[in-house]
């Protein structure tokens, strides 16, 4: 289990938003093992480390892999290697554990505020990790990629969750523990909350 440092923030908002992986579930270590296994199967000859992959949180897996052929001058197959990714986690994720502590926060904001999760995961991968954590139907906005035309670090995912809540985007908090995330945040006008490795 991944070990996390999060102050939860003294003022009330009128509305929270929560990245998933890394933030709400413990994903980030079978997120992590999913790439290095696609990449070496696809014939990738970078290394691809913990701070490459950290780098990149929030982000959707194809556009990941467009980034990552740009970055090393390689032809990588974006849809080849996601559903390679996307398999590969199915098989791993059998164990996803709540992240300590934001969880629980959220379980207490909802009961004054509406909460959304805004994920740069697939939908069902999101549905089964808010599952297996058991809180599925705690969040009744999920945003994903399949609901914006740009992820993390554009606003947009954030800006839609804050619209589907009826709240104003300078009175939402949102948790991340990615750096595109955050800016994602900073974009949308909202204050935020680090989830710390």
């Amino acid at each position: 289990m991944t070990h996390v440092r999060f102050d939860p923030p003294n003022r009330r908002y009128a509305g929270y938003i929560f990245d998933c992986d890394g933030t709400l579930a413990d994903t980030m270590p079978l997120h992590f093992r999913a790439w290095r296994e696609a990449l070496i199967k696809a014939g990738a000859t970078f290394e691809f480390t913990w701070d490459l992959f950290v780098s990149r949180a929030g982000m959707s897996l194809e556009h990941t892999v467009v980034e990552l052929s740009e970055q090393f001058s390689i032809q990588l197959d974006s849809t080849i290697i996601a559903g390679e990714h996307r398999a590969i986690y199915r098989v791993l994720e059998t164990d996803v554990r709540a992240v300590p502590g934001v969880l629980e926060f959220a379980r207490d904001v909802a009961a004054f505020a509406p909460v959304a999760v805004a994920s740069g995961s697939i939908r069902p991968n999101v549905l089964r990790s808010l599952e297996q954590i058991g809180a599925r139907d705690l969040f009744p906005i999920i945003i994903t990629p399949e609901d914006v035309s740009r992820g993390k670090p554009d606003p947009e995912m954030f800006l839609l969750a804050a619209a589907r809540m009826g709240v104003a985007p300078k009175q939402c908090l949102v948790l991340e523990d990615g750096a595109l995330g955050i800016e994602a945040a900073r974009r949308a006008g909202m204050d935020y909350a680090l989830v710390l490795p």
